[in-house]
């Protein structure tokens, strides 16, 4: 059965922080393909954002979301990169969305201050999360119902994995591909990448 992967994208989103986990998806998918030529891939990724308009990445990129909020297919893995997420929260429509998707979902991850978009929806409340370094204390602040762990690379709490900033997805992405599709595939995964995979959060 193939996990559609729908990736959340907004204006001054990092890019890493959507690109690594995109990478990571697909090329597992690649990778599974190789040696199961016939039959379903493990995984399909689509990227999301709120309205039709190209989004702007933090560094500068324009990119093409596949589709909207309101449009797309459903989700089963829901992920929330981040980047300056200051006007994000601000967006109840966007909050909402979060929190009812990961609802439907079987998994929500967050990459970076992703985690404060899934905080607002949430679905941190009594779990324990990680987000890049230099944030760690504005998410205690802001939301202290979380526990907020330093010095881990992600955090898998069930049904909701946090990571830490930029790279961290990556390695995040790949326990989630070990999780949904075995850990072979996971290390083969890392491999074509050429990533040295940190596989304990």
């Amino acid at each position: 059965m193939t996990t559609v992967v729908g990736i959340y994208l907004f204006d001054d989103v990092e890019l890493l922080d959507f690109a690594g986990p995109y990478e990571v998806f697909t090329t597992a998918s690649r990778v599974y393909r190789r040696e199961h030529p016939v039959g379903p891939e493990p995984f399909s990724v689509m990227t999301v954002s709120q309205h039709d308009e190209p989004v702007r990445v933090r560094a500068g990129l324009k990119v093409n979301a596949d589709c909207t909020i309101a449009d797309h297919p459903d989700i089963d893995l829901l992920l929330v990169p981040g980047g300056v997420v200051t006007e994000e929260l601000e967006k109840a429509s966007v909050i909402r969305w979060i929190e009812a998707t990961a609802d439907q979902a079987n998994l929500t991850a967050s990459v970076c201050t992703g985690a404060f978009l899934l905080a607002a929806a949430g679905l941190l409340n009594g779990r324990t999360a990680t987000t890049h370094w230099e944030d760690m204390d504005d998410l205690r602040h802001q939301f202290p119902a979380i526990k907020v762990l330093p010095g881990r690379r992600w955090i898998d709490q069930g049904d909701v994995i946090s990571s830490g900033g930029i790279s961290a997805g990556i390695d995040m992405s790949l326990h989630i591909v070990e999780r949904i599709a075995g850990r072979e595939l996971a290390l083969k995964t890392a491999r074509q990448m050429e990533f040295n995979w940190t596989e304990n959060g």
